[in-house]
């Protein structure tokens, strides 16, 4: 009953999302990487269930592990057990957070005011961090890092111009060194870097890796900001996807040492290969899901 529909719908859906004939400003960042999300879930539930059957055709008396899926639309299968439209509807109900935080404050739509708003409902309300290491894919898909509140940098830059974009704040962004840098869209890049109440407008919004040292983003200036290439929407989900290859293929050849992004992999069942070959260890036994 599984329909496997959903993994070249999912896959249509981000291709149509991220088309060169819609406008970048036009694309949802949210909705392209949710998209991700629901093809990786198609896919690795597709291979589960076939799982399943394999053991009920070998073992005819073991009694199906689970209830076959049924999705009869991309909209109404779960991810992290929501859907799709509910996990942008999160997005919008942050949003509404950060506004009602600005009535309570009895205080005007200052930019400042705004984005030091959206700090406290990301990071204090709702409780939003970066993870020190990546070694869990679930910091890396849009729907897991709303649902633990624990992602990397990269998708909470996301969260955070998603939310902005909500409030009817522009938020752009660029690669410096190892960090992926936020801020509002302004004809006047110096304001950003003045310090008020101990902080700049550029350090509000990136947190500390502005004031650490070590980091690149230390050094950056209003006029050094404006030598920075702005990252597209597209640009951006291209990060995000490059970090998934490199996270999964890491997990997948783990076993492997050396089994490089560029290596060819070889089939399990190598017709080529004698029988008594296929236990050598240099041949990588890579499952579906671990590919995915």
């Amino acid at each position: 009953k599984y329909n496997p529909q959903a993994i070249k719908t999912s896959r249509d859906k981000f291709t149509r999302e991220i088309s060169f004939q819609s406008k970048d400003k036009d694309i949802s960042l949210a909705k392209a990487l949710l998209y991700v999300a629901a093809e990786d879930e198609a896919f690795v539930s597709f291979n589960r269930e076939m799982d399943a059957c394999s053991i009920l055709n070998e073992r005819r008396n073991v009694s199906s592990p689970s209830e076959a899926i049924d999705w009869d639309s991309l909209e109404k299968m779960p991810l992290g057990g929501k859907t799709i439209p509910e996990w942008l509807s999160e997005l919008d109900a942050i949003a509404k957070e950060v506004e009602a935080e600005l009535v309570s404050r009895d205080i005007g739509c200052h930019l400042v005011e705004v984005l030091e708003a959206v700090n406290l409902v990301l990071f204090e309300s709702r409780g939003l961090t970066r993870s020190p290491v990546l070694v869990d894919s679930k910091h890396s898909y849009l729907h897991s890092v709303l649902s633990s509140r624990c992602g990397s940098a990269i998708l909470l830059s996301i969260i955070y111009i998603e939310v902005c974009r909500r409030l009817g704040l522009t938020i752009v962004g660029s690669r410096v060194g190892e960090d992926f840098l936020i801020w509002p869209q302004t004809g006047y890049p110096e304001e950003l870097f003045k310090v008020t109440s101990g902080h700049s407008l550029f350090a509000i919004v990136n947190g500390r890796c502005v004031e650490d040292p070590r980091s690149m983003a230390s050094d950056l200036t209003g006029t050094s900001l404006l030598g920075l290439e702005i990252a597209t929407n597209r640009d951006i989900i291209g990060i995000a996807l490059a970090n998934l290859i490199r996270l999964h293929w890491k997990r997948a050849s783990r076993s492997n040492h050396g089994l490089m992004l560029t290596s060819p992999l070889r089939h399990v069942n190598d017709a080529g290969e004698k029988p008594n070959m296929m236990d050598k260890s240099n041949v990588p036994l890579l499952r579906p899901q671990d590919l995915r």
